[in-house]
């Protein structure tokens, strides 16, 4: 027979007969029961690593009844925001030796978005879930159905644990900087062209927006309010429809732009240099999020500890997959922070 070229697969019964005993006591010693003596339970596990045997977590599943897994609900995975928090909690998860699932939500599910998550075959197949900005949308059944710990990030849900930023604070403390700066003809690019899911952080931004406008008696100009989603090329295009709105003519322009995020800044700056608007010069431009390549473009934006939260919030699902009584819900609210760069400063003086 020809020889494959593939390693002989490890299993319990070659453990087993290294280490001189049966592949009952092989599978009790590697999963620590009881009825096993030290010297036994160290003679298997030397066995195992000689051999490069690694238990199957679905076996053990079916015996401890833990997966040693954690589920993640993400509506999107490109975005920077999905990613960061999933690579914040990865850190903690791995550390304690547990795998990382991940299952879509809303855009990424099409329209079973209210349906994506099956419950029956979920807990099942994790010891827990974070759930990553979960839209209202979602069949609130069938996180309640769960019968496993939930712990969110971006949004809360009543009786769940989680851990957020106030998107009505973020809103309201960006377009507050442009004001104090003497901004009054402030656009906001960020409304969300999937919230038929149902989630909140575009909507919750806008709210801040309002607020604070509201607060200096400046009337809201929906001629200024544009729907970008949160990509990079959406804040492009926004900036390019709102130029040709104003008849190609700088004076017409709003003198400031509030993104929803950083990526859509950075589409709107693209945007501006294509058309020769100077930055902050002719128009300011804030953010949200202090994105990894934020400082490249020396934005302005609303900075909050995204990775932190991931991490945070992985280390209350743990609590909460390993203790045996069910816990109170705890809620933590992570504090957003202006970071002033070189996109915002005093509007344009008009052209006499």
């Amino acid at each position: 027979m020809a020889d494959s070229g593939l390693a002989p697969m490890i299993g319990i019964v070659e453990v087993a007969a290294l280490a001189g005993v049966s592949p009952a006591t092989v599978s009790r010693a590697l999963r620590g029961l009881p009825g096993v003596s030290v010297t036994t339970r160290e003679n298997v596990a030397r066995a195992a690593e000689s051999l490069g045997y690694v238990a199957s977590p679905s076996a053990a599943a079916l015996t401890t009844g833990r997966t040693c897994a954690i589920g993640v609900l993400a509506p999107w995975i490109s975005r920077w925001f999905f990613s960061a928090v999933i690579e914040g909690a990865q850190e903690v998860v791995g550390e304690q030796g547990y795998d990382t699932l991940l299952y879509p939500l809303g855009a990424n599910a099409g329209p079973v978005a209210k349906v994506v998550v099956n419950t029956r075959a979920l807990h099942k197949r994790v010891d827990g879930v974070l759930g990553l900005n979960v839209p209202l949308g979602l069949e609130p059944l069938s996180l309640n159905d769960l019968r496993i710990p939930l712990v969110t990030v971006g949004s809360m849900l009543p009786g769940v644990s989680g851990v957020l930023v106030d998107d009505v604070e973020v809103g309201y403390s960006a377009t507050t900087h442009l004001m104090a700066i003497g901004h009054r003809r402030i656009a906001f690019l960020g409304r969300d062209p999937d919230d038929m899911y149902g989630f909140t952080v575009a909507a919750d931004r806008e709210r801040g927006y309002v607020k604070a406008l509201r607060e200096q008696r400046i009337s809201v100009d929906p001629a200024l309010i544009g729907v970008t989603g949160f990509a990079i090329e959406a804040g492009e295009q926004a900036l390019m429809k709102l130029w040709a709105a104003c008849g190609n003519q700088l004076a017409r322009m709003p003198t400031a732009v509030f993104a929803v995020s950083d990526e859509v800044a950075m589409g709107v700056i693209y945007a501006a240099r294509r058309l020769s608007i100077r930055i902050p010069e002719d128009l300011s431009v804030i953010g949200v999020d202090n994105h990894d390549m934020s400082y490249l473009f020396d934005l302005t934006t609303i900075g909050q500890p995204v990775r932190e939260q991931g991490r945070i919030a992985a280390l209350m699902l743990l609590d909460h997959v390993r203790t045996s009584e069910p816990s109170a819900p705890k809620v933590v609210r992570m504090n957003p922070g202006l970071i002033v760069r070189a996109t915002t400063g005093p509007p344009r003086v008009p052209i006499s």
